[in-house]
């Protein structure tokens, strides 16, 4: 079963730190914030999710990442994580409905956390499915660690 297993924020900035539990509104994480206003956060780009599993696969290539890292807010277990693409809706325990906008684009703030510095491995042109993803919050509420995740609609074909 997928879940939540991650919450993180920040005052701005990365690495975001773990929280248990937050409210999630339409700017998403409440009390989150970014230092670079033009590229991260508003509404298409509310939260930012990330798969557990990927951020193990690239620990395992010798990559220094962790959860909250690269800023993302929820890290995600059990998912296929390839099939969390634009126009899928994903709920986040019983009260979050987002619905994923856009991969994000890798940025020189991550460079820390990459081996060589190579931020780009995650980037969705170069390793499509490694991606995080911005989603717009559809219908808040509390989110809690260890919620389940539903994938609800959207999931392509094949």
């Amino acid at each position: 079963m997928a879940r939540v297993e991650q919450i993180s924020l920040s005052k701005g900035g990365v690495p975001k730190l773990p929280v248990q539990e937050a409210a999630i509104g339409p700017l998403g994480v409440e009390g989150d914030d970014h230092n670079d206003k033009k590229n991260h956060g508003g509404p298409d780009r509310a939260l930012c999710l990330y798969s557990l599993e990927v951020i193990q696969a690239l620990q395992a290539e010798g990559h220094p990442i962790a959860p909250g890292n690269t800023g993302e807010n929820v890290t995600i277990s059990g998912l296929d994580w390839e099939s969390v693409v634009p126009g899928v809706r994903l709920r986040l325990g019983s009260d979050v409905l987002v619905e994923v906008t856009a991969y994000t684009t890798p940025c020189d703030t991550n460079i820390a956390y990459f081996k060589d510095g190579d931020f780009t491995r995650m980037g969705q042109k170069q390793h499509p499915g490694w991606s995080r993803v911005y989603a717009r919050v559809l219908s808040g509420g509390t989110l809690r660690l260890g919620d389940p995740v539903e994938v609800v609609s959207g999931v392509p074909a094949g």
